[in-house]
């Protein structure tokens, strides 16, 4: 009884997941866009007839669904509600018509459905007010799926940043470590005097199977650390660890007005849920990225 599904497994959070996972003992399966392989099936979750064949084929123990377009500046603005939102309910009432009986369900929201609430630390009990096409889509997301709490046994997470080896560039820590792997005499950044979370992906990953074993559904959490990090502090530190110092130059075009300086996480409800979790000082994630 541990058949694990990962929607989007070729993701940077699928990768870490299913490896982990696995080393956990759990039998994982995944789906992907476009390349199937053994226990990794094509499925596009926008079609149901997609989503109903892969859990014909796999019948699962649990869900974590990670799959949906991440990137807030991707071009096709509907494209976050298709995928997004309706894929979310595809996969929902697709259990529901096969009757299928899974121990958890883990759907991923973002911490971007917070929108800027002008306060430093973010707590569940906020409302939500999205400030863009990606957050609101998620939002969308989980009041569909709240009313299929009475029906499955459901949480839905609000990950903060975090970040890793194998990352995607366009994100933030990802582009500062690359311009020092570059050698790069100079980075050109927003706000710099800010501070922000950025988890290590295995904190993450601990938290998911935390929340997969744990007794507790019909639940909305974040997935934060309540560590704040200053953008200064991650480049004094990678000028530390590659042995020379970048120059910093602040692109008034990525300079975003009223931003808030020291933003977290509440995690009094997640540990509350799966006990505290520790990570590894962020300076070894950077290390780790930049000799990856």
């Amino acid at each position: 009884m541990n058949k694990v599904l990962i929607t989007g497994i070729d993701s940077f959070t699928g990768k870490y997941l299913s490896i982990f996972l696995e080393d956990k003992g759990y039998e994982i399966y995944g789906t992907s866009l476009s390349k199937s392989g053994d226990k990794k099936f094509i499925c596009d979750i926008t079609s149901k007839n997609d989503v109903l064949n892969v859990l014909k084929e796999v019948e699962p123990n649990f869900i974590i669904h990670l799959s949906g377009i991440s990137f807030a500046a991707h071009g096709k603005n509907e494209d976050f509600y298709k995928v997004n939102t309706i894929g979310t309910t595809n996969i929902l009432d697709s259990i529901l018509e096969l009757n299928q009986n899974p121990s958890k369900l883990i759907l991923a929201s973002s911490a971007t459905i917070y929108g800027n609430q002008g306060k430093e630390v973010l707590d569940e009990s906020l409302c939500p007010i999205p400030a863009n096409h990606y957050g609101a889509s998620k939002y969308s997301m989980e009041c569909l799926s709240k009313g299929y709490f009475s029906k499955l046994p459901i949480i839905i997470t609000r990950p903060f940043n975090y970040t890793g080896s194998g990352q995607a560039e366009q994100f933030l820590i990802p582009k500062i470590v690359k311009h020092f792997k570059e050698k790069k005499d100079s980075i050109e950044l927003g706000n710099i005097d800010v501070s922000r979370e950025f988890n290590d992906i295995g904190y993450v990953c601990e938290v998911y199977k935390r929340l997969l074993e744990c007794d507790k559904k019909s639940e909305i959490v974040n997935i934060c650390s309540g560590r704040g990090i200053k953008l200064l502090d991650v480049i004094s530190s990678m000028n530390k660890i590659s042995g020379y110092e970048i120059n910093v130059k602040v692109n008034p075009a990525f300079v975003r007005k009223d931003e808030i300086k020291s933003l977290t996480g509440s995690n009094e409800k997640l540990y509350s849920l799966i006990g505290n979790v520790e990570q590894k000082e962020f300076e070894l994630t950077l290390r780790d990225m930049l000799e990856a």
